[in-house]
């Protein structure tokens, strides 16, 4: 299938190298062109603006945006509106709000443009592993994209599917969760799932790494390996996780994370995921809890806070914000 990419970040040029390795037609373009020029090296057509990449396409044109939230994707989006044509899609691939992805669409839709919205987790391993998708629209556009998305997702692996069920591109790794918006909300939660996740491990090794307290008694006392124990528990555990796999990785090669402040952002899906909780009077105390030690750590640090920023940085290539001077 032929597909527009616009935005060769971490994610967004990985997602357009899978593509072509699986033998799709990919036009690309960011603003920074030296991206442009990387892709055009592996087989993708570039553009040198946004109005060459969809005047390289057939009809009908599907664009793939791949930005952060916010402003960026906005403006990307209305410059596509009054690019594209009746039968044209927009699909969103970023972490965009999915109350955006509602208003878009009636806008899109007024000039006969479909939108799609997908929920994409993989970071920066998805080439490789694929990546699990959440996509939400109307029947029509998401059928026509679905070599696109079987593509990029990591497919059945050496994952069995669940005992009792009857197939389904679940199996495969991405889902139609629902009309537009659904992609990113079930994305949403996802994120705020992995916050207390990713909590509970660093609040974990950070009570195994003060097991050694002085204001212990000596005998109760226990200096702990901490990369030792994160690889045992790949092994057999309940608590086995590839963010588990992760962690232990990060303190393989640094046991006491001295990389890392410990100062952890918040991308917005985790406050997103409290206010959606908050509209549906649904209580969520330890997503909660997970998003504000987020805010905390901007202030002081735990062992705790550098195992979050360890994790971030294994899974998504996220970096500390640099010092203050």
């Amino acid at each position: 299938m032929e597909l527009g990419m616009y935005g060769l970040g971490r994610m967004g040029g990985n997602m357009a190298r899978r593509l072509v390795r699986g033998g799709h037609s990919v036009v690309v373009y960011n603003r920074d062109l030296s991206k442009v020029d990387e892709l055009r090296k592996v087989g993708a057509r570039g553009a040198t603006s946004l109005k060459e990449l969809v005047g390289a396409l057939k009809k009908p044109r599907h664009v793939w945006v791949m930005l952060p939230a916010g402003d960026v994707t906005e403006k990307a989006i209305e410059e596509l509106s009054t690019l594209l044509e009746p039968g044209d899609c927009v699909i969103d691939g970023g972490n965009t709000m999915f109350k955006d992805d509602v208003r878009r669409s009636h806008v899109l839709e007024k000039k006969g443009i479909h939108y799609v919205d997908v929920g994409t987790s993989g970071g920066v391993w998805g080439l490789e592993r694929g990546y699990c998708l959440m996509i939400g629209g109307k029947p029509e556009p998401v059928k026509r994209l679905d070599s696109v998305f079987a593509t990029l997702a990591p497919g059945m692996g050496d994952v069995e599917p669940t005992e009792g069920r009857n197939g389904g591109s679940a199996e495969h790794g991405y889902l139609h969760c629902g009309p537009v918006g659904a992609g990113h909300f079930v994305k949403m939660i996802h994120n705020g799932i992995e916050y207390g996740i990713m909590q509970a491990y660093a609040e974990g090794l950070d009570i195994l790494k003060n097991a050694n307290s002085p204001n212990l008694p000596a005998d109760q006392r226990y200096d702990m390996q901490l990369a030792d124990i994160t690889e045992l528990w790949r092994r057999g555990s309940v608590v086995g996780s590839w963010l588990l796999d992760l962690t232990a990785r990060s303190l393989t090669q640094d046991p006491t994370l001295s990389k890392f402040e410990g100062v952890v952002q918040d991308s917005g899906e985790g406050r997103w995921t409290i206010q959606a909780a908050i509209d549906e009077a649904v209580p969520c105390d330890v997503l909660a809890a997970a998003l504000f030690v987020r805010f905390r750590s901007r202030q002081q640090h735990t062992f705790a806070e550098k195992a979050l920023s360890a994790m971030r940085h294994q899974f998504g290539g996220h970096v500390e914000p640099a010092k203050a001077k």
